[in-house]
């Protein structure tokens, strides 16, 4: 995981900032992930779940490391963060990291098969149709498409004529070796790589159907697109990303990637066109606050605005230190 140092991300995030119409249309949404990493956050998650309830958001995405990489993977850590996102005032929509599952085979983390417990975040996180939060909306679930039962937090769901999405696609490098860490890709790498191309096929063609203004793909990890405009980058994201390209660059409304994994807050539009190597236009990618720099995105969506999604930062200020 990569941190950056808390100037360069401000000011980055200020810059980067498009503020929404002075009457703006649609609906109104949270972005936040990569927290809580230790006590002191652990201790203000209420908090900031409170300042987004204290705004009229149709829901809440986490998109993904709800504890640090090194910590214990135990099902306690994870019933614990379980409850504080029950009790988000929105509907909350949580996308697994790499943190809770692909590094749970280090030592210091329990020594759990990784596999073993993205199977227990599914039950635990996954087990309904619905979101999490006091107030819970439908999802509709790749496990009920009938080719991929097991991937229930793969999801989607729909508002204002706008596709939401997610994928189970973390940080780690998309844990493309497994825990051995070399080698070729390992099968429960390609088992869910074959469930991510299905999923974002499938939340291509939706949109489509419903001639959707806009779709906004959440994932976990940072699939690297300088390395893949360059014609390199991770084996483990180059599938997804040449894709997602494809997908993309044919489909005639906006399209927003949001991730976590790299903690440096941004929006910009990284992935560029290889027939004329300017940015796509259509495109862009919002990357969430991560610890130990709080905070989430304010993120409107309105099908009549030609860019469809505006962006807000809002950096997270404790009022009290933490217990």
């Amino acid at each position: 995981m990569s941190i950056r140092r808390w100037p360069a991300v401000l000011a980055a995030a200020m810059a980067a900032v498009l503020p929404p119409p002075a009457a703006a249309q649609g609906f109104a949404f949270g972005l936040f992930g990569d927290m809580p990493y230790n006590h002191f956050e652990r201790q203000h998650l209420p908090d900031l779940l409170a300042e987004m309830g204290r705004e009229p958001l149709a829901f809440a995405i986490h998109d993904g490391d709800i504890k640090s990489g090194g910590s214990r993977c135990d099902d306690a850590v994870l019933g614990d963060i379980l409850a504080a996102f029950r009790e988000s005032p929105h509907p909350l929509v949580y996308v697994p990291g790499d943190n809770e599952w692909v590094d749970c085979h280090r030592a210091s983390a329990g020594g759990y098969d990784p596999e073993e417990r993205l199977d227990r975040l599914r039950t635990l996180f996954f087990a309904g149709d619905e979101s999490l939060g006091r107030r819970r909306m439908r999802l509709d679930r790749q496990s009920r498409d009938g080719g991929f039962p097991e991937f229930r937090e793969n999801a989607r769901w729909e508002r204002d004529g706008i596709v939401f999405a997610s994928l189970n696609l973390p940080g780690s490098r998309n844990n493309f070796h497994g825990p051995a860490g070399r080698g070729g890709p390992a099968a429960g790498f390609l088992r869910r790589e074959a469930a991510n191309r299905a999923w974002l096929s499938g939340t291509f063609a939706r949109a489509r159907r419903i001639h959707a203004k806009g779709i906004m793909l959440v994932v976990q990890g940072n699939p690297g697109f300088e390395a893949f405009n360059a014609g390199a980058g991770e084996p483990g994201y180059r599938g997804f990303l040449a894709q997602l390209l494809e997908e993309a660059r044919s489909f005639p409304g906006q399209v927003v990637l949001v991730h976590g994994d790299t903690h440096q807050h941004r929006i910009d539009r990284p992935l560029a066109d290889p027939r004329t190597r300017a940015p796509l236009a259509n495109f862009r990618r919002v990357e969430t606050f991560g610890s130990p720099f709080l905070g989430w995105v304010k993120a409107w969506a309105d099908p009549a605005d030609p860019e469809v999604f505006r962006f807000e930062a809002r950096p997270y200020r404790p009022s009290a230190p933490a217990d």
